[in-house]
């Protein structure tokens, strides 16, 4: 598993408002372009530096896509960036102040310490 990669994701797309609408609407295909688009790509880098060899694995892919913050902190995917992300694109979606925030928090509550590792 590439936690470096999952998080990078969420990173990327949480700092662009077009990348968090379309992974909103079409997660599996913005999942797809990213990964085959930008995954290599180094961030804070000059354009056409890159690498060859990162890709999800086929549990992050699917989590990725399916919008799963609890597999993807089961996997290791670091709390805040998923956090900062779901808030960017669910918290319009309901109407209670912090809704979204305690959603996000009800279906975590089953962890308890020691949480998974989110070091990358």
């Amino acid at each position: 598993m590439s936690k470096y990669l999952v998080d990078k994701f969420l990173f990327t797309v949480d700092r662009d408002p077009e990348l968090v609408e379309r992974y909103r609407e079409d997660p599996a295909g913005t999942v797809e372009w990213w990964e085959n688009e930008k995954a290599n790509s180094l961030l804070n880098c000059h354009a056409g530096e890159a690498s060859t060899w990162l890709s999800f694995t086929d549990e992050e892919r699917r989590a990725l896509a399916e919008h799963d913050h609890v597999a993807l902190f089961e996997l290791g995917a670091h709390p805040f960036l998923t956090l900062t992300l779901w808030i960017a694109m669910f918290e319009r979606d309901h109407d209670e102040p912090l809704g979204m925030q305690l959603d996000y928090a009800r279906r975590l509550q089953h962890f308890s310490l020691p949480y998974p590792d989110i070091t990358t």
